[in-house]
């Protein structure tokens, strides 16, 4: 984008001009330190210009406008045109525009400082160089915010980081730290932790900070956390969770998404911080297959066996390691299916005809491996006590499955 030239413009080194423009200049950026924003920029961009002034910076969701009022289909047409432009398309300018300056940052194009048409006004000879001044003291504003977000991100990302790494942190310090970043972990918390395979990691970001208002987000490690706050009354933790699940279903195309149960007691955020983790961590091994119902994940006793894990996973180890261990190490000496027979035996509600139908087997075949899984665990699939601890046993090794030695 590059300014229309104004005819008969002043000489810019006259003495009057150059002493106008460096006051109009100090206003702008007293404008922008000071707080008033693009809104004053843009009104003193048109007193000076003698015309409508609009700033356009598409990246801070930034749109001000000075001097007379434009018709709203015209500053939606502006909208549009900035935002082509920003993003490089060589779209004609849309009627009404007299001229426009970008602002850049460097070689890259943010926004635009936009002169339009307007009824009873005549654009000063001048007015390009207040465009100029405008985008200059746009870009001042562009610096601040973006200065803003960088010191935000850094304290939402030390802030993670301590509630990962310090189980010595107070549950009142981190309702205090989460409050000042915006998110009330007061009533409890769901964790999100998504592993992304595009390279827009600031747009999902930008998408749970959209979907949850509240929420605090940030991106740590190659991962996206977030941290969801309780909302609702009675039903906090049902609601919590079931806005949680929507969530992660719209992340699920940008990703691998793991939540956390329900935590009520910010003294377990850090538990609820590592369930999110391993959840996401059997989401991304299984891909959905292995005899692993993903969408089973979230509830009944995979939730459970998360949060033992997340607190004593010394425990889940060892009830592995005493139910289905030998048969996923026979497995993996002799090349045999020990684990997927058992699996689909108690899938098929311990009928030997439907699980041998379900592996392509012969029934004699299925007895014979189901005697070996006895022979080998000491548990026996055909009593319901013993099914019962085969089929933990089986959830456990699922979940542990990604930390197992290879």
């Amino acid at each position: 984008m590059s300014a229309t030239p104004a005819r008969n413009q002043p000489d810019p080194h006259s003495g009057g001009l150059v002493e106008r423009l460096r006051a109009i200049h100090l206003q702008m950026v007293e404008a922008v330190l000071g707080g008033d924003g693009l809104d004053r920029v843009a009104r003193l961009a048109a007193d000076a210009a003698g015309g409508a002034v609009v700033v356009a910076i598409p990246r801070l969701q930034a749109f001000a406008q000075g001097g007379p009022s434009a018709p709203p289909d015209t500053l939606d047409a502006v909208k549009r045109y900035v935002a082509d432009r920003v993003k490089g398309r060589p779209v004609p300018a849309p009627d009404g525009v007299l001229m426009d300056v970008p602002i850049s940052s460097g070689d890259e194009v943010v926004g635009a400082v936009v002169l339009l048409a307007a009824a009873d006004a005549t654009p000063a000879d001048d007015a390009g160089e207040y465009l100029h001044l405008a985008a200059v003291a746009s870009l001042t504003e562009v610096a601040i915010e973006e200065a803003k977000e960088e010191v935000e991100q850094n304290l939402r990302g030390s802030f993670l980081e301590d509630l990962r790494s310090r189980p010595d942190l107070e549950p009142r310090e981190i309702v205090r730290r989460a409050g000042r970043l915006g998110c009330d972990l007061s009533r409890g918390t769901v964790v999100l932790c998504a592993e992304l395979k595009t390279d827009r990691p600031r747009h999902v970001v930008a998408i749970i900070n959209g979907d949850e208002p509240g929420a605090l987000a940030q991106l740590i490690d190659d991962r996206v956390y977030a941290l969801l706050p309780a909302t609702g009354g009675d039903d906090a933790p049902e609601a919590t969770l079931d806005r949680a699940r929507r969530l992660a279903q719209r992340l699920g195309q940008y990703g691998t998404v793991g939540l956390s149960s329900f935590y009520a007691d910010p003294g377990e955020f850090a538990r609820a911080i590592q369930e999110a983790e391993l959840v996401l961590d059997v989401l991304r091994q299984s891909d959905g297959t292995g005899g692993f119902d993903s969408h089973d994940i979230g509830t009944g006793t995979y939730r459970l066996l998360f949060r033992v894990l997340a607190s004593h996973p010394e425990e889940v180890r060892s009830f592995y390691e005493d139910t289905v261990a030998p048969i996923v190490r026979y497995d993996d000496q002799y090349r045999t299916d020990l684990v997927g027979t058992l699996e689909s035996y108690l899938e098929q509600n311990c009928n030997m005809n439907a699980t041998a139908a379900a592996i392509y087997a012969h029934r004699h075949t299925v007895a014979y491996r189901l005697e070996r899984v006895k022979e080998l665990t000491g548990l026996d699939p055909m009593l319901s006590e013993d099914r019962e601890r085969l089929g933990l046993g089986l959830k456990a090794y699922r979940i542990i499955a990604p930390r197992l030695p290879k």
